[in-house]
């Protein structure tokens, strides 16, 4: 596994913007990796959910593209303390990818190409709460920040937006992703400082 590879420079703060506490703004979008980046094209690209009893759901990439497509404007807070306002995204919403699945989960593990994972409650990616998204202003998601196709989660920490995501796995029981075995919070809500196990 690399090092986490820091991108960002400079911090502002602006009086006129509420933050959660300890975040500062950015006008950057830092890129913090834990590993290599994976390189995944769009022709090999698929998602998958896995239910608790073992069912799975898969859309290729043309599945998935032809899905109906929302444009959410988000703001977005890295564990590192940058926040930055006001992100558009477009990508398919979760109720969408969802809808027909038949489940009593109450967890999900995102899974990630390149081995990554998070865990989330399920009630957490439904309700208009988070997309899988594959671009950003307006162009295709950069594979450093996750492209084809990341989760994005803008209400939780920003390690909780897994990038290069591959699958969701529904869970019955809780299961602790990569950051969280490392002693990260496992819910992660910015606005009470969910950094680490025990905030």
């Amino acid at each position: 596994m690399g090092i986490v590879s820091p991108g960002f420079h400079g911090r502002r703060r602006r009086s006129d913007v509420k933050l959660p506490p300890g975040q500062y703004l950015t006008e950057d979008f830092p890129v913090l990796s834990a590993g290599p980046t994976p390189r995944v094209g769009t022709d090999a690209w698929e998602f998958v959910v896995t239910t608790e009893t073992g069912t799975r759901h898969r859309w290729s990439w043309a599945e998935f593209r032809a899905l109906p497509a929302e444009t959410p404007t988000v703001d977005i807070h890295c564990v590192t303390k940058w926040s930055k306002l006001a992100t558009t995204w477009t990508g398919v919403s979760l109720d969408t990818l969802l809808a027909d699945v038949e489940t009593t989960a109450d967890y999900a593990l995102a899974r990630s190409y390149g081995g990554y994972t998070t865990n989330l409650p399920l009630q957490d990616l439904v309700d208009g709460q988070a997309w899988l998204a594959y671009r950003f202003d307006d162009e295709d998601l950069a594979a450093e920040h996750g492209g084809p196709v990341r989760l994005l989660v803008p209400h939780l920490y920003f390690w909780k937006s897994a990038k290069w995501i591959q699958g969701l796995d529904l869970l019955t029981e809780d299961e602790p992703g990569f950051w969280e075995t490392a002693g990260y919070h496992d819910y992660g809500d910015p606005w009470l400082e969910q950094r680490y196990q025990g905030d």
